[in-house]
């Protein structure tokens, strides 16, 4: 049996703190994030995003950026979307959503972009 390894991520911490899967793993390069964004349109999924600041990424609320884009099939224009989000809000964090239409949820949620810690 292999051994689990403890996370050290810690409230008084702000750098440890996770928020989700994604986070776990080594930060994704463009061509990783590219290629979730195909992932989440080649299954039908309506991509969303949104953005908060670092201090409140716990929070149950997140701002939205425009609407979610509803049957966007363009790879090009969702990584261009998250792009003007984090231009437009530098110090926030920035996650894109995959809505699945079939469970009514969210299928996917990652963060894009990490805001500076407070």
């Amino acid at each position: 049996m292999s051994t689990v390894q403890d996370y050290p991520s810690r409230l008084s911490d702000p750098a440890s703190r996770k928020m989700g899967t994604f986070s776990y793993l080594p930060e994704m390069t463009s061509d990783q994030i590219r290629k979730q964004v195909e992932w989440i349109v080649r299954h039908g999924w309506n991509p969303a995003i949104e953005h908060t600041e670092p201090q409140f990424a716990k929070s149950n609320y997140w701002y939205m950026w425009k609407l979610p884009m509803f049957g966007e099939t363009d790879v090009d224009a969702i990584l261009a979307e998250l792009s003007a989000c984090h231009d437009a809000n530098p110090g926030h964090h920035v996650r894109l959503i995959g809505y699945d239409n079939v469970t009514q949820g969210q299928g996917a949620n990652m963060v894009v972009y990490r805001g500076t810690p407070v």
